[in-house]
């Protein structure tokens, strides 16, 4: 393993399960930044704001400004800004998403008849409503686009649990009306490489992305071309990388994060 000069780092079952961080995550980070490497970490969860992740893991003991945080509230906004201008927008989201989004100048609707982007996103209040709201838009009226905030089926928690998240809702979205998702903005996307390269300045041979997951976490290496190290502390098992194809194995595969301090000893 070589060093790199930027690491990014997924946060669930990558730094931490819940409100625990996995073993040697807080030596490595420290051991990172006092040997001058540049520390970033992502998430696919939109139900905090950046804010939130960087006060989460100033609590845990990583010191963590806002700066260093990039999770698919921001990617989200971003990309509707690119995309969507003017736009009317429903979210299936939760308020973290829904107030970066007004804040953004984006107009919120529950009305179908106006609705031209649904969101599907990590919604612990996910109920009926919301659902029929999203169906007539997609469905009845035939005039909004469906996208994504991210893929993950489940959210990693401690002790093997896990919280139902984005995919299921994609899903139901996709079975009942028909209507593909056509933009999933958080990993695997690589928006959220180009946003942590604008921020950083670093180039992406200069950095690898660390992580849980060979549909996210890993494929976003792949898809913007940077190396990547899976970690055995959340979704994936040494038994489902042995049954991967060789396209969709990251460079080094580890049993936690720890191990990445080979390279800076």
């Amino acid at each position: 393993m070589r060093s790199y000069e930027g690491y990014i780092f997924d946060l669930d079952g990558t730094i931490y399960l819940g409100e625990t961080l996995l073993p040697g995550a807080r030596e490595l980070i420290e051991a990172l930044r006092a040997s001058g490497k540049r520390t970033i970490f992502l998430s696919n969860n939109p139900t905090k704001s950046p804010q939130d992740y960087a006060d989460k893991l100033t609590r845990l003991g990583i010191p963590t400004s806002i700066d260093d945080v990039i999770n698919t509230v921001v990617a989200t906004v971003e990309w509707l800004q690119k995309n969507a201008s003017g736009k009317k927008i429903f979210a299936i989201a939760e308020s973290p998403l829904i107030d970066a989004i007004k804040g953004a100048g984006f107009e919120i609707t529950e009305d179908p008849e106006q609705i031209d982007i649904v969101i599907a996103s990590f919604d612990r209040d996910f109920h009926w409503r919301k659902f029929q709201i999203a169906f007539d838009a997609l469905w009845y009226y035939k005039r909004a686009t469906l996208i994504a905030t991210n893929p993950d089926q489940f959210c990693p928690m401690p002790g093997g649990r896990g919280e139902v998240d984005t995919g299921p809702v994609i899903a139901a979205l996709e079975a009942c009306t028909g209507v593909k998702c056509e933009a999933n903005v958080g990993k695997p996307n690589k928006l959220m490489i180009d946003l942590v390269m604008q921020k950083s300045n670093l180039s992406v041979k200069d950095c690898v992305m660390v992580g849980d997951r060979l549909y996210t976490d890993i494929a976003m290496g792949h898809a913007a071309g940077m190396d990547s190290a899976l970690v055995f502390t959340g979704e994936t098992t040494p038994e489902i990388l042995a049954g991967a194809s060789d396209s969709d194995r990251p460079t080094y595969a580890l049993n936690n994060i720890y191990e990445l301090i080979s390279a800076i000893s």
